[in-house]
């Protein structure tokens, strides 16, 4: 199976929803994108930042992936599953990743992805 993860507010938690001077990783996503991974997947890691945002943060989490790309909704049919952390069509089916701290405005932290 495909399975792909976001990176921002799946894989990492952004410091505008922490107390921390820096994004940091989200554990309990982390485990769960190991453990599609231990089964022998095939693992994606994107963002809407583009490819390069992606693997620069897998590299930072220790993570590896088959493919680093940026967030396609039109590879939705070429996706089994897909964490994300927003309620958005990106695969056959779709798991959304409960945000920290939703309440904190994302807007000037998220101009990055721009």
């Amino acid at each position: 199976m495909k399975i792909a993860f976001d990176v921002d507010d799946t894989l990492i938690v952004p410091s505008v929803a922490t107390e921390f001077d820096r994004d940091v990783p989200n554990y309990d996503t982390i485990a769960i994108y190991r453990w599609f991974q231990a089964q022998g997947n095939y693992m994606i890691i994107w963002s809407g930042g583009g490819d390069d945002y992606a693997k620069m943060w897998a590299e930072k989490l220790g993570l590896e992936a088959d493919e680093y790309i940026a967030k396609d909704t039109r590879m939705k049919d070429e996706i089994d599953i897909a964490f994300d952390d927003c309620d958005i069509n990106l695969a056959k089916v779709n798991v959304r990743v409960r945000r920290l701290n939703n309440s904190v405005d994302r807007k000037e932290w998220n101009k990055h992805e721009a």
